[in-house]
Order: structure tokens, then C-alpha cells, then sequence
């Protein structure tokens, strides 16, 4: 089953290609599946109105929980994934159009936001230029654009020791090894694995793992895993230092994090 459920990729580049400054699709998916690498000539948002999709976008993996949008500038190359029983909502804005940033971010949309792409999607998307729903489209990049961004993005490496290290930290997130531990799984010293982990993604061991267990707690957390399950399933001693982890992270305890974003 396709990411967009039931569209085939001619389908989709057609409905890209449509001239209209913006254009929206929802869709379904039923089980969790890949779009590989591809790009588009429009910048292309990503709505999770249900589940989660994770992209993989320029050396980063990009995570996206319910309520919250990605955005992907044209031109760049990406691949998707939806989580089992997904809704997303698939919004292309022409390059003429953008007074979006020119980075991929992602957005922590209000009700506001989403209702109003939700309901932009459900318009003729044939639309002419003078006429209400083209009103619509330019509130509606406006109030995208002016929504607060969130950190939801780990760098991943392409060095063959920190790759396999983040391979192993993806397999087995509850793996609580320090980083003289896995220097001597690795065969060389803390000090060289610390650098290496800094050149390639820019943060330090501690910080790079905090980043990977917010991604990979909310996307639990997203499946009504409970936050004592949540911090056992990543490792933690206690429930109280995974609450202070993410709250570092995303500035606000996991509870309030999910009451403000599921419905």
C-alpha cells in the first residue's frame, strides 16, 4: 500500500503539477509503507492529522507527531514513511508562492492551523485565480509560516563508526552504554568517538541520544504508550529522569506535550 494511498506517482506529479499557487490532498494510509527518495518542483508540506510519518531528508531523519507539519523546500530530496493507519494531509505550494523557510523545519501548528488546511483540502482544488479558496490558500501560507517551528530532527551520520553507532541506538534505544563504553565496543578511544560524533552531527554523544529518544518517544507516546512504559522501553532508571530528558528537549513534560496535540 502506498504512502498515498491509492495514487499511483503519475497520479501524484499530476496533481503537483496543477497550476494553483496552493493545492491539498488528505489521505489515508493503511499500513505503514516507504515512498522512496524522490522530489518535488513545489515545496511540499506534510500534515500528521492522525499516526506519525518520518522523513528522511538530507542527512536527517525528521520525525512528525500528530498536530505537527513538516516542510520540505522544492527541489529537495526525500523519502517518507507513515506509521500503520496514518491520516496525513499532502499540501504543494508553487515556489512563487513561498514565504515559507527555506530549510526544512518542522511546525507545531494550532487548532487554528490545522483546521484551516483541513478544511482548505476539502475545497475544489481546480480553483481560479480570483476567488475565495485562492483567499484562502494566502491565509493559509501565512499562517503556516507564522507558526512556531519545533525540534524535531537527528542528524545521521555517514561516517562507518558513528552509522553503525546509530544503527545500534535505533535497534536497541534502551541500550544504555556511556560513550567510554562504546569507544571500547568500537575499538578506539573516548575522546576520537566524541569527535567523530561531533563532526558528523554537530552535537555531543549525550545531547545526539537525548535528540533520538524524544523522536523515538513520541512516536510511542503517539500510540498511547504510557510514559512509565515509554521511559522503561528507552531505558531510563526512573520515569522522573525521562520526564526531565524531554522536557530539556522539547521544553514542556511529555503529558503536556500530548494533551496539547491529541485531540
Amino acid at each position: 500500500m502506498s504512502l498515498l494511498n491509492f495514487i499511483q506517482w503519475d497520479d501524484l506529479q499530476q496533481f503537483e503539477a496543477m497550476p494553483q499557487p496552493v493545492v491539498a490532498r488528505i489521505e489515508k494510509v493503511n499500513s505503514s509503507h516507504e515512498l522512496p527518495l524522490h522530489t518535488h518542483s513545489k515545496g511540499q508540506l506534510i500534515l500528521a492529522l492522525h499516526g506519525h510519518v518520518t522523513c528522511e531528508v538530507q542527512g536527517k531523519m525528521w520525525m512528525v507527531p500528530t498536530q505537527s507539519a513538516i516542510w520540505i523546500p522544492p527541489h529537495i530530496i526525500h523519502s517518507n514513511r507513515a506509521s500503520d493507519h496514518a491520516e496525513l494531509c499532502h499540501v504543494f505550494i508553487q515556489p512563487g508562492e513561498l514565504r515559507m523557510p527555506d530549510q526544512t523545519c518542522t511546525f507545531a501548528l494550532s487548532i487554528l492551523g490545522k483546521e484551516l488546511i483541513c478544511h482548505f483540502a476539502k475545497q475544489d482544488q481546480h480553483y481560479p485565480h480570483f476567488s475565495p479558496t485562492n483567499r484562502l490558500a494566502q491565509v493559509l501560507i501565512d499562517v503556516v509560516s507564522e507558526s512556531p517551528q519545533q525540534t524535531m530532527d537527528l542528524p545521521l551520520p555517514s561516517h562507518p563508526t558513528v552509522a553503525k553507532l546509530a544503527q545500534l541506538l535505533l535497534s536497541c534505544p534502551d541500550d544504555r552504554k556511556t560513550l567510554p563504553q562504546w569507544a571500547s565496543y568500537f575499538a578506539t578511544t573516548p575522546r576520537t568517538l566524541a569527535r567523530l560524533i561531533k563532526r558528523e552531527t554537530g552535537m555531543t554523544f549525550g545531547h545526539w541520544r537525548a535528540q533520538l529518544h524524544v523522536i523515538i518517544a513520541v512516536q510511542k507516546l503517539m500510540t498511547n504508550m504510557p510514559v512509565q512504559r515509554v521511559s522503561e522501553y528507552l531505558g531510563y532508571s526512573s520515569v522522573s529522569a525521562f520526564i526531565t530528558m524531554f522536557k530539556n528537549v522539547l521544553g514542556e513534560s511529555p503529558k503536556r506535550y500530548m494533551k496539547q496535540r491529541v485531540e
